[in-house]
């Protein structure tokens, strides 16, 4: 039988201790700050808040045809049911970032800050903003199946909702179109 000898561990000196505190402790700063950066990314946005869905409601609960738009101050939007069909138009102004408001005395959309004003399908009609008010999608749902039946088309025209049904109507405040540039 052979013995084996065991050597003597030797101590830690203060040098190499103080290097695994500090190899230590920026293990544990990264971590969190990958854990930080992950959640910081993740999307937040639940159904009702801005940046989600919204359920306006049902297609008999809209406005009328021709009356002034809603506003959603929730979510940031009017809603506008045009001769076209519905829109939900985001209420932040074209021009520098303004939030504008609807005028019933004048009967169009009237930024405070600057002047552009603009017509209840957020069409421009005069002012220092580039373009038309952005608008956001607008879904009709059949409420029976949850299947999305007409969506608001990529060029930003107005939602036409096929007859038949009282379909929920959904906005997509995730998804915005940019209005189109005036001439």
């Amino acid at each position: 039988m052979t013995e084996e000898t065991i050597e003597p561990r030797t101590p830690v000196n203060r040098r190499e201790f103080l290097n695994l505190a500090w190899l230590a402790t920026l293990g544990f700063f990264f971590v969190d700050i990958a854990g930080v950066t992950y959640f910081f990314a993740m999307p937040r946005f639940r159904e009702g808040e801005f940046g989600g869905l919204f359920t306006i409601g049902k297609l008999s609960e809209l406005p009328t045809l021709g009356s002034a738009p809603v506003n959603f101050p929730k979510v940031k939007l009017w809603l506008a049911n045009t001769e076209e069909g519905i829109k939900a138009i985001y209420k932040v102004c074209t021009h520098l970032g303004c939030l504008y408001s609807w005028s019933d005395q004048e009967v169009k959309f009237i930024c405070p800050c600057h002047g552009s004003q603009f017509d209840s399908d957020g069409s421009y009609i005069q002012g220092p903003a580039p373009r038309d008010l952005d608008i956001f999608v607008v879904q009709a749902v059949d409420p029976d199946t949850g299947e999305v039946v007409a969506e608001t088309p990529a060029d930003g025209s107005a939602l036409s909702i096929p007859e038949g049904k009282d379909y929920l109507i959904r906005v997509d405040t995730g998804s915005k179109i940019n209005g189109q540039p005036h001439s």
